[in-house]
């Protein structure tokens, strides 16, 4: 099999492309990126002991993606401007816009062109803001959790479901809105060309190898912050750090894609959402508790009650239908999560300190 990834010197694309190598070293694989992402270039080295080909492009330019040689049975995106901060001022619209919408009708034609099967990453944020600040919750010590009563379609006790509102409802944020657009775009291309492509709307995805800031990322920037004894703010929702997410490592991404590939005709333009579930989910206070087990420090956390307009409570991924489509569940747990990145930043101090300052 020939694959190529695109955003593969990535957090996310990097993890495919490794694991890939180590499921099946016959395995053909190409990465594409332009290594706009400060610490993406660390991977470079790596690639090139692991035998896996790097293509110095920009998803943007489609061009640069036509300029990738040969022929390729799967094509993975993985490419993005990744945080839901991004343009909010008025800076770099341009380059999330160009990245994340443009880029995806560059990967489409390139698939429709080389005749390749697709695999898209999206994301959950393109459900409307508005809609998730709307859930009704019950607060306990650690953590939101949600009321027995929603008035809400799409949401339960596992979770929030691909039907929950994307629209309708109010904005996304502009990062939500390029990813929403270019599902959209993919259920036409698969529909229209019958191209064996579909979408996993993924949650967050944290682990070793990931270079994360405040506006992205932030799991395993919380996990450096002790570690290298910076600091750290609960930020939002009163500053108490109760707001829940759920985790999905990048090894739990790979099982679930190297399943998907056996039935990708069979799928083709459907949206999944992947991520953590309620198994794998914390608030920031508990994951703050892992954490300062795992890293073995604490450090004060700062309170800064202000909810930024595009900040949200509370998101646990509904695996229902991927896992009844594929059989598939996560298996790394959070505290596995925070171990992994704990021992990655100590094993390379002297050169990851200075990327999470």
């Amino acid at each position: 099999m020939r694959i190529l990834i695109i955003g593969g010197a990535g957090f996310v694309g990097s993890s495919l492309a490794t694991a890939y190598r180590e499921e099946n070293p016959a395995t053909q694989l190409v990465v594409f990126d332009n290594l706009h992402r400060r610490g993406s270039e660390l991977n470079l080295a790596r690639f090139k002991r692991m035998g896996i080909e790097f293509v110095h492009g920009d998803i943007r330019s489609r061009e640069d993606l036509e300029d990738v040689p040969g022929s390729f049975d799967l094509v993975i995106e993985a490419s993005a401007e990744p945080s839901v901060h991004a343009g909010q001022s008025g800076h770099g619209v341009n380059y999330l816009i160009g990245t994340n919408l443009n880029g995806t009708m560059n990967f489409l034609e390139f698939v429709r062109k080389r005749s390749a099967s697709g695999i898209f990453l999206s994301t959950s944020r393109v459900y409307s803001i508005p809609a998730l600040k709307e859930i009704q919750f019950q607060e306990d010590a650690n953590r939101l959790q949600l009321s027995p009563q929603q008035t809400i379609p799409g949401i339960s006790d596992r979770g929030i479901a691909t039907d929950f509102p994307t629209v309708g409802r109010g904005f996304r944020s502009l990062y939500g809105s390029t990813k929403l657009a270019s599902e959209l775009f993919i259920e036409e291309y698969a529909a229209a060309f019958d191209l064996n492509i579909f979408v996993n709307r993924c949650g967050v995805i944290a682990g070793p190898g990931q270079f994360g800031k405040t506006d992205q990322g932030v799991f395993t920037l919380w996990v450096a912050r002790h570690q290298f004894e910076g600091t750290l703010s609960y930020t939002g929702f009163g500053g108490q750090g109760k707001q829940v997410r759920d985790l999905l490592h990048p090894r739990d991404l790979f099982d679930l894609i190297v399943l998907q590939t056996r039935q990708l005709e069979k799928h083709r333009g459907q949206i999944f959402a992947v991520g953590g579930g309620p198994e794998g989910s914390a608030s920031l206070k508990e994951y703050t508790a892992i954490c300062q087990e795992k890293t073995g420090k604490q450090i004060p956390i700062a309170s800064q009650p202000e909810t930024a307009h595009v900040d949200i409570p509370w998101f646990v991924t509904d695996l229902s239908h991927v896992a009844a489509t594929f059989g598939w569940k996560p298996k790394v747990s959070v505290p596995e999560i925070v171990g992994e990145i704990s021992s990655w930043l100590r094993q390379d101090e002297s050169t990851l300190r200075p990327l999470f300052s």
